[in-house]
Formats: C-alpha cells, structure tokens, sequence
C-alpha cells in the first residue's frame, strides 16, 4: 500500500504533526510505503494532495480532524480510495463512525494496516451559484452554525468542551429565524415547511461538536440524510432540552421535529451554514446524499 498522509495545515507546528510522523514510521513499520502531505494552507494542501493521488497513492490517511478531513474527501470521493483516520481534531466525528474517537495513534494505525473498509454516504451541497461541495458529518443551520462560528474563533479551551461554552454563551441571544425547506422525503414524496426555526441541521452523520448526538437515528451508510428541526420557544425551555440532546433523547420534545429524506432545500435570510465544523456557504443551499461516495478504513466490520 502506497500511502499519502495528509497533515492539518493548522497544526503543522502544533498538535497535527507529531502525530503524522509517529503513524507515518508505525505504517511504515507495518509495510508502507508514506509519504507526508502539508501545505501552508488548505488550498496547498489540496494541491499536494491531489498530485499525491495522480501519481501513484493508493490510500489516504489524514491526521487531522473534521476539517481536515472535509479537504481529502472532496478528492478521494467516488474513486474507491480508502480514506484512513488519525483523530487529531477538536470534533473528531468523522473518527466516530471509523470506531475511532481519541487520538490515539497506535490503534488509529493498526486499524488502517488491518486493512477493513466500509462504504459510507456523503452528503452534497449545492449552492445558489451552482458550485457543489460534499460533507460526511453534519450540516448546521441557524443556532448550531452560530456555536460553530464562535467556537472556531476561541482560542481556550481546546476538545469538545469549547463547544459547551459557544452553545452557553448563544443563548444569551437565541432567536428563531423565518426559514423555508423544500423536502423531498425518503419515499419519493415532497414536503414543503415555512415559519420561524431556532435551528435546521442535516445529518449524514449521528454527532457533531464532538460528540452531540443532534441526528441521534442517522445512519452514514442507508442511503438518506436525517433532518433535526428546533421550533423558537422560550430559552429556560431551551436551556432545559440540552441535557437531551447530549443523550440524544430530544427528538421527542414538541419543539422537535425529524425528517428522513433523499434531499432538501434550505433557505432563510443572513444565515450561514457549517458542514464538518466549517463554513460551507450562505442560505439557500441545496443538499442531497450520495450514496457510498466514501471507503473509510474502519475498526468496525463492513
């Protein structure tokens, strides 16, 4: 196996390195033929990347977290290379689906050399311009995209508690939000929604934040993306719903309501939407799934 080792750009001098140089030699320890890919910028990194993939890899590893890896799967999609995991990231949810959480670069590696994959969706997005982008995780809108935006601009604390902290401190101003879907549910039907919305979030995956299971049902390989809708009520209310979305209880609130579906169209004014724990563009947004776009070596049997 000839491997192409996508290191974080962020954390080149950082968190990201060291791990990408231990599960390096420990591939290379199992056989591999590696070699390390980091950029000064994502945009570089991709470049590399993708030159990596031309020549010669046939597999790709990523040390790094979400973001990271929402950069190698828009190039490892559809082309039957199997995408490895070192979680370095802050959110790591993409790790989750691996059987991979911590890093932890010894099992990280060894799950890679052991050589089983498994076929995941990815969900795709298309902009009002027409360009198109894929995410594996979760897509926010609203409230949740808010939390993302400030705890990407927090220095302290690192992991998923700096989640905990943006999602305390976007309470201060919760609102809902004049939102319009156009659904097309999972058999075949259509369903349009309007009114106001604290948050429109579509699942892939199970979790994001590290570990917030907001799509608790979501399964990344059946073919169909979960929707989790959060109507405005008052923010004591609010405030009390959080221990159940944690557990993953809170699809049963009132103010709760789920969709399981093939595509939807979101739209609403000034709001942003963050996939894989970034911005991926403004409303309205069109996302679809892609069924088994990805091969992810996987701790888990196929």
């Amino acid at each position: 196996m000839t491997v192409a080792l996508l290191a974080n750009p962020a954390a080149r001098a950082g968190g990201g390195t060291g791990p990408a140089e231990r599960a390096a030699e420990r591939l290379r320890a199992h056989g591999m033929e590696v070699a390390i890919v980091s950029g000064g910028s994502a945009a570089e990194s991709t470049k590399l990347l993708r030159a990596a993939i031309e020549l010669d890899a046939t597999a790709v590893v990523v040390a790094g977290g979400d973001g990271t890896l929402h950069l190698a799967m828009q190039e490892v999609a559809g082309t039957g290379i199997p995408l490895g995991i070192i979680p370095v990231g802050t959110g790591n949810d993409l790790a989750a689906v691996a059987g991979l959480r911590e890093l932890d670069v010894e099992t990280a590696t060894d799950t890679i050399a052991a050589g089983v994959t498994k076929d995941i969706d990815l969900a795709r997005v298309t902009r009002a311009d027409g360009s198109t982008e894929l995410f594996g995780t979760v897509l926010a809108s609203g409230f949740d995209s808010r939390v993302n935006d400030r705890a990407n601009a927090m220095r302290w604390p690192r992991g998923g508690s700096r989640y905990n902290i943006a999602i305390l401190i976007e309470f201060l101003t919760l609102h809902g939000v004049p939102f319009s879907l156009d659904l097309e549910l999972a058999d075949g039907t259509r369903e349009q929604l309007s009114g106001d919305l604290v948050m429109a979030t579509v699942g892939n995956g199970r979790t994001y934040g590290g570990g917030i299971p907001i799509c608790p049902d979501a399964d990344p390989a059946d073919g169909l993306l979960d929707v989790t809708l959060v109507r405005p009520a008052g923010r004591l209310h609010l405030l009390r719903l959080l221990p159940r979305v944690y557990r993953g209880t809170h699809t049963t609130v009132d103010e709760v309501s789920t969709r399981r579906v093939r595509s939807i169209r979101l739209d609403a004014a000034g709001v942003t939407a963050y996939a894989d724990g970034d911005p991926i563009g403004a409303l309205p947004l069109t996302i679809d799934v892609v069924p088994r776009a990805l091969r992810l070596f996987t701790r888990d049997s196929p």
